[in-house]
């Protein structure tokens, strides 16, 4: 097992909690202070963060998402990804999101790797 399978891991059990619209395990996959960019420029933090989370689990939508790239430096990692939200909400609205997130994860003391930035929107 390379160490790189640790943080593909991560990112894997982010998706898969996201998709199954637990935003709680969601939010413990984030540090404390971690942050999320909902939108180009938009930087979040702890409820706002949370809030923001709970909106894009709210569709009701998988998020289909491909890991593109794993860059390790002892624990931190970048990490990107392609991903897609695509679909009718369940009252009726469509919605069509996709990117390319630049991810950066870190490896806390206890030994599990945590989002401290999260940029859905990175090469934007």
């Amino acid at each position: 097992m390379t160490a790189d399978h640790d943080v593909r891991e991560a990112i894997e059990s982010f998706i898969d909690a996201f998709n199954h619209g637990d935003a709680e395990a969601v939010d413990k996959m984030f540090e404390e202070h971690g942050v999320l960019v909902p939108a180009p420029g938009q930087p979040m933090t702890g409820d706002a963060r949370r809030a923001a989370q709970k909106h894009l689990i709210g569709f009701g939508l998988p998020m289909h998402a491909d890991i593109r790239q794993i860059y390790r430096a002892d624990d931190i990692a970048l990490v990107l990804v392609d991903w897609t939200i695509k679909g009718k909400t369940p009252d009726g609205h469509d919605v069509d999101l996709q990117g390319t997130s630049t991810d950066v994860v870190r490896l806390g003391a206890d030994g599990v790797w945590r989002i401290a930035l999260d940029n859905p929107y990175g090469t934007a």
